[in-house]
């Protein structure tokens, strides 16, 4: 039942936005959402609008998808998220980037706002996340299988590209801005870690 409101939720992007595919998504996080209607070509979509698709209880994440032209390229860009701690399933949590995918997003690139505990990082720096450590016990795949969506137990050991992690640093150098490198840690929330955790 999934793969079918993912069907019918990028047939929706598809049709409304007149563009059949989308080569890569971008997620906005929190502060980031204003961004995505300043790309060329943006059309906005309500998450509302989109049949099947969880809308945003946070403030600041706005719950719209905008199709827009990036270097000539149709990309998919999620202002605003849904989030496990709001009470919702990890299917709902998962449902924009499937949705994504869906639509023929082969490259996902994610942001959000997290505190670091390397000795190497300060506030306010760009980290390319090299791996991650999912400490929630939680995972969208658990439950029924459907192979439509993807292998039972998918390969973990290059979640996060290193081309992508190359061509990000590389065009933050341009801008002079430095780009580091760290292993992101997943906690549930919505509480801030304890000093034990970090």
């Amino acid at each position: 039942m999934i793969y079918e409101e993912l069907q019918t939720a990028a047939d929706h992007v598809a049709r409304e936005t007149g563009r059949e595919s989308h080569g890569a998504g971008l997620v906005l996080g929190s502060g980031l959402s204003s961004y995505a209607t300043t790309l060329p070509d943006a059309i906005e979509l309500s998450y509302s609008d989109i049949p099947g698709f969880p809308t945003p209880r946070v403030e600041g994440h706005s719950g719209s998808l905008v199709s827009a032209m990036v270097g000539g390229h149709p990309v998919l860009v999620l202002a605003g998220r849904v989030h496990t701690y709001e009470g919702w399933e990890m299917s709902d949590v998962v449902f924009g980037v499937r949705t994504a995918a869906m639509a023929g997003c082969r490259t996902v690139i994610l942001t959000n706002a997290a505190g670091g505990v390397g000795d190497h990082l300060a506030p306010g720096d760009l980290v390319a996340i090299t791996d991650h450590i999912n400490v929630t016990g939680r995972n969208p795949l658990v439950g029924a299988n459907d192979s439509r969506l993807g292998p039972r137990f998918p390969d973990q050991t290059n979640v996060y590209s290193a081309r992508v992690r190359s061509l990000t640093a590389a065009a933050a150098q341009e801008t002079g801005v430095a780009v580091k490198e760290g292993v992101y840690a997943w906690f549930l929330g919505p509480t801030y870690e304890t000093p034990a955790e970090i």
